[in-house]
């Protein structure tokens, strides 16, 4: 029977083949502060610097309002189409992360994208949202009352017809972009460089909670905390899907319960 101890240990997968020739290693990191600069490390430092300027601001940032899926044109056609084009981007992101573990010779099924076992994955992805999402509202409404988060809605779309499945993308989007970037493709390039899994995790938490600053401290802790179970449980067995998964399933019931449950309860 496995033990809380024994999933906590640091595993020991079956590793890459490590890149041993100096010049692979100078292109292997260089290629991740490529990769980190065009996506979610460049959100890092825009998410903290949005932090910095909440600080700054008169008012406390308890009175503060942080919005994730805000609209951006009165238009009802031109927002959705903005809408569509962030959330390629972020499908982008994911997709640039695959192709570059596919061009170093890994094949996706070795990161866990591949539908080998779908029910399994799903019923992890089940239970991985609730482990994160439930203590991930009471360290939310936790930092709320401490004065240190401000206030995070979700959404402000408009009551058009395509919110709710347009909310659905954006989940799926941000779960894609994040899970395949943070966990598939930045572990395994880790691993190739002879980093500790430990090491590996810690630095991909931090990561991830740094590009959730914009919400605040709490979101900081929580996602750390997100980002450390997950790439634990990666590295133990190398699948994916069930982050992915557990991902969206977070965001879809985040975005779409307050755009749909969030006025009838007074919330938005």
């Amino acid at each position: 029977m496995t033990t809380l101890r024994d999933w906590l240990a640091p595993p020991r997968p079956a590793s890459p083949e490590p890149l041993t020739d100096p010049r692979e290693r100078r292109l292997a990191g260089l290629e991740i502060a490529v990769v980190l600069t065009v996506t979610l490390g460049l959100s890092a430092l825009r998410s903290a610097l949005s932090l910095v300027q909440a600080l700054l601001a008169p008012r406390p940032l308890a009175d503060q309002q942080v919005t994730l899926n805000a609209p951006a044109s009165t238009d009802a056609w031109l927002d959705l189409a903005f809408q569509l084009v962030r959330a390629l981007q972020l499908a982008g992101w994911g997709a640039l992360g695959a192709y570059l573990l596919l061009r170093a010779g890994f094949a996706l099924r070795r990161v866990g994208l591949d539908g080998r076992r779908p029910w399994r994955d799903a019923a992890s992805s089940a239970g991985l949202a609730a482990l994160i999402g439930i203590p991930g509202l009471a360290l939310y409404l936790a930092g709320r009352a401490l004065g240190i988060t401000p206030e995070v809605q979700p959404s402000t779309l408009t009551d058009v017809w395509w919110r709710v499945p347009m909310l659905v993308v954006s989940a799926a989007a941000n779960a894609w972009a994040e899970e395949v970037v943070m966990i598939g493709y930045l572990l395994t390039r880790f691993r190739q460089l002879g980093w500790s899994e430990n090491r590996s995790a810690l630095a991909a938490g931090v990561l991830r909670g740094s590009y959730h600053l914009y919400q605040g401290v709490g979101a900081f802790v929580g996602n750390l905390a997100m980002g450390l179970v997950f790439a634990r449980y990666w590295q133990r067995g190398n699948r994916l899907w069930p982050l992915v998964g557990a991902h969206l399933l977070i965001d879809v019931v985040a975005f779409v319960g307050y755009a749909v449950a969030g006025p009838l309860l007074g919330f938005a």
